[in-house]
């Protein structure tokens, strides 16, 4: 999969880290910046992802901020982005598995590199499950998020 990843400055630190582990899982990252420590406007950055995978330039994308919470917030008021703040292997596998979440939103400033690491392997190995026999459910829920995202 190509992976798009993004950070702000906040984020710029673990960037290598989180590109590294991309690499490793077998995937093509598509590095959208930022490119130094210099403040920088998380926003843009997430639209840059979103706009990657809207347009199918990436499957999925990770953002990495101070905290991950604007990053995720603004990467959720664009239509087909589905992203989330996980700071722990588990959300970050079954917001795939059950959720469909396609941008995996990280902290900086809360994870470590090491964690960072095992969160992004357990993103990209993940697959939606919504599809296998006895998990319609999933998809049930997952197009009931559709719906609510069109009558916005």
């Amino acid at each position: 999969m190509k992976i798009a990843v993004a950070c702000d400055h906040a984020g710029y630190p673990m960037k290598a880290v989180v590109l590294d582990a991309v690499r490793r899982a077998g995937h093509t990252p598509l590095d959208l910046g930022a490119d130094s420590a210099e403040p920088v406007d998380y926003p843009d950055y997430a639209e840059k992802v979103g706009r990657a995978i809207q347009s199918g330039q990436a499957e999925r994308g990770i953002l990495i901020c101070g905290s991950g919470v604007g990053a995720c917030i603004a990467a959720n008021k664009m239509t087909g982005v589905y992203a989330c703040l996980c700071h722990d292997v588990y959300s970050a596998h079954q917001g795939v598995e059950h959720d469909e979440m396609n941008v995996l939103c990280l902290g900086a400033r809360i994870i470590g590199p090491e964690l960072a690491r095992e969160i992004v392997a357990a993103f990209l190995s993940a697959r939606f499950i919504g599809h296998d026999p006895g998990q319609e459910r999933h998809a049930r829920r997952v197009a009931k998020i559709r719906a609510l995202e069109a009558r916005r």
